[in-house]
């Protein structure tokens, strides 16, 4: 499947990178109720804004991946020369911006051509030394009389009810230090998560007048009805549910908050000035600049506030899971929508916070909890592109059983590069070679380059054997958060945001999944996709990683083969017995053809390639199967049996048919050069 994995963005008419977000955390959708209690546009009176209609032009923007040249340098396109920090993200992600929504220099312009700048900015930067002045007078004060532990509860409080008074830039600062171990302490982490869904909505009227102006029609020329309430608000903007006129379908309207952009500049404006004052701490406890930490906060806000984006992201989504059944994503009517409106298809599910709901729509639990785990898993490790912030109130259980995602605003992005370190870290992991696990850490930009892993070492082998010491069937990630906390937080190491946010993810879409069935056993789902890909994704990156699992300081390892191969077709079993495959709305929704088989096809001709062309790999087999001075023919023969049923003969040798004329001329080209390197 071509899936839309976002490296480099090229803008269009909004000169902005790929990623998006909004403002309100449960879009799209929300519970199953009926339209009763809507507000008809019959009886409403008020003044209206005249306007012309807006058109956006969302999802104009293209995707290359990250060009290197010869030498190694890579090219970032036109970035601001003064910006270190920003290249340094550039690098760190593997991506290139052409064009970006935010910088430095562009925050700095922005705020100080508007009429009255500076008494704002002397205001607002008074306003915010003062406050959290006194707060952080008060932690130095417990620290002083010996009772900072004691009043950690009442303090993390205090910090959160400060920055909702502070206003939507420090809701939004607050909700990312919620998933930042790295700068705050967990306990203050597990406060300020309550930031992610109490956020007061403001007037209807404000909001239907944007519409009306982002629109440039009346409401009741395009929607016959609209909720009389919010379903859902953040801090960037809210949630209306409506109905279209034309064609009698509900949407789901979502409204950015009045005037929310110049107070974002300045703030930002602020932090970042703020920040250079803690340079020092900030390189002593994360290895970077506190500017940095900045620079990628508002790099993301920026993009929130620009709902063209969420729409591009929704179009992403829509064509990364266009063949695949069992997900559901809404569609986004682009003409409806602009920079500060998003109309999109309303979804019809069941909250995942209801089990019982789930239960009595008779949707099959461990099915629909097997969907949700191998959708996030492939956003994360196939696409790359992953919904950053599924938190119940954005994940819905289809009545078919497949899984509904909504509010595409916050997602985040990995480069191929990227992914293939993660990939490398769980090789690593598999090998139990913590070095290079920690080397992984510096290449995914948790440390800085030139750190030294050797303290880190220790700590990474006591966490990961720790997890694992009940056993696989006990192994959860919040128990390994929760240690690699304690380890971010002591260790100079900095969690970038874009895993901050796959740490949200994992741990987000584990908890419902202990709500809805508390037994449920998030790897025994996970190993198998993983498997699964390792075997027949003809990647050559996975190849090699492949090879690297089966092969263990130079030994092959048989029985991690024939694992793989057990768990691999233990995935295919599950999807291809899903019930959200047997809905019967989906048999007329489109022709997809279901795999209820392991295919190897690829794996077997790539397999006979390697044994072929490649002599290391040759004398590593031969080895394998004349080990300790002996054929093992009993193990070929158990491989055997386990695929036996799962490849069509027919099939793999049209295929290799088909590859037959390639491979006489590679095993040509392989003669000529050893003839020539003899010579």
């Amino acid at each position: 499947m071509n899936s839309v994995s976002v490296n480099c963005t090229r803008a269009a008419p909004f000169p902005a990178k790929h990623l998006s977000s909004a403002g309100a955390r449960s879009v799209a959708g929300q519970r199953n109720g009926p339209s009763e209690g809507w507000t008809s546009f019959d009886y409403r009176r008020r003044v209206r804004r005249s306007g012309r209609f807006r058109v956006s032009n969302a999802a104009t923007g293209t995707r290359r991946s990250l060009a290197s040249s010869s030498d190694g340098e890579i090219g970032f396109g036109k970035l601001s020369k003064s910006s270190a920090a920003m290249e340094q993200l550039d690098f760190e992600r593997g991506v290139c911006v052409p064009f970006r929504k935010y910088t430095p220099e562009t925050v700095r312009n922005k705020v100080l051509e508007s009429n009255g700048a500076v008494a704002s900015l002397i205001s607002r930067g008074v306003e915010i030394v003062w406050t959290l002045g006194l707060y952080w007078s008060t932690l130095m004060y417990d620290c002083f009389v010996g009772r900072d532990q004691e009043v950690v509860p009442k303090r993390a409080r205090q910090l959160r009810n400060l920055l909702c008074d502070l206003g939507p830039s420090f809701i939004k600062a607050g909700q990312v230090l919620a998933n930042r171990p790295d700068i705050i302490r967990e306990d203050y982490m597990n406060e300020l998560c309550i930031l992610q869904d109490d956020v007061p909505p403001f007037p209807n009227q404000v909001a239907f007048d944007i519409i009306e102006e982002e629109l440039g029609q009346p409401l009741e020329a395009i929607f016959s009805k609209i909720s009389p309430q919010t379903i859902a608000a953040a801090s960037l903007g809210q949630v209306y549910r409506a109905t279209l006129r034309d064609t009698g379908e509900d949407v789901a309207i979502k409204v950015q908050r009045p005037e929310i952009e110049p107070i974002i500049y300045r703030d930002l404006f602020l932090f970042r000035n703020l920040a250079s004052f803690l340079n020092g701490i900030s390189l002593q406890k994360l290895g970077c600049n506190a500017e940095l930490i900045v620079d990628e906060f508002g790099e993301k806000l920026l993009e929130e506030l620009d709902y063209t984006l969420e729409a591009r992201n929704i179009e992403d989504f829509l064509e990364n899971f266009k063949d695949d059944p069992t997900v559901k994503i809404p569609d986004v009517y682009k003409q409806l929508s602009g920079p500060r409106v998003l109309v999109m298809e309303w979804i019809d599910g069941v909250r995942c916070t209801n089990p019982q709901a789930i239960r009595a729509a008779g949707i099959d639990v461990n099915g629909f909890l097997t969907v949700g785990v191998s959708a996030a898993l492939r956003q994360l490790l196939e696409f790359g592109l992953f919904h950053g912030d599924p938190h119940p109130g954005n994940v819905f259980a289809m009545r078919d059983g497949r899984i509904g995602y909504v509010d595409f605003g916050n997602v985040a992005v990995l480069s191929q590069q990227n992914k293939q370190i993660l990939i490398d870290a769980v090789v690593h992991a598999v090998n139990e070679d913590y070095v290079e696990m920690a080397n992984d850490f510096t290449r995914l930009g948790f440390l800085a380059p030139g750190t030294d892993v050797s303290p880190i070492v220790p700590a990474l082998e006591a966490i990961w054997q720790n997890s694992l010491g009940k056993g696989l069937s006990d192994f959860n990630f919040r128990s390994v958060t929760g240690k690699f906390n304690e380890l971010v937080y002591n260790y100079p190491i900095r969690i970038p945001e874009r895993f901050s946010l796959v740490i949200r993810s994992l741990l987000t879409q584990e908890g419902i999944c202990f709500t809805l069935q508390p037994d449920f056993k998030f790897l025994e789902v996970a190993y198998p996709y993983v498997a699964k890909r390792l075997l027949t994704d003809p990647n050559p990156a996975l190849r090699e990683r492949l090879i690297q699992v089966l092969f263990k300081d130079g030994v092959f390892q048989w029985k991690r083969l024939e694992n793989l191969i057990v768990l691999a077709k233990e995935n295919v079993s599950m999807m291809s017995n899903n019930p959200a495959l047997q809905a019967k709305e989906m048999q007329g929704l489109r022709e997809l053809q279901v795999s209820k088989k392991l295919d190897l096809t690829d794996t077997i001709k790539d397999g006979a390639r390697l044994f072929i062309f490649d002599e290391g790999i040759r004398r590593k087999l031969i080895l394998a199967l004349t080990e300790d001075s002996k054929l093992h023919i009993e193990e070929l023969v158990d491989v055997y049996r386990l695929v036996e049923d799962q490849i069509d003969i027919p099939t793999v040798a049209v295929e290799v048919a088909r590859d037959f004329p390639s491979f006489v001329r590679d095993v040509m080209l392989s003669w000529s050069e050893s003839v020539l390197t003899d010579r």
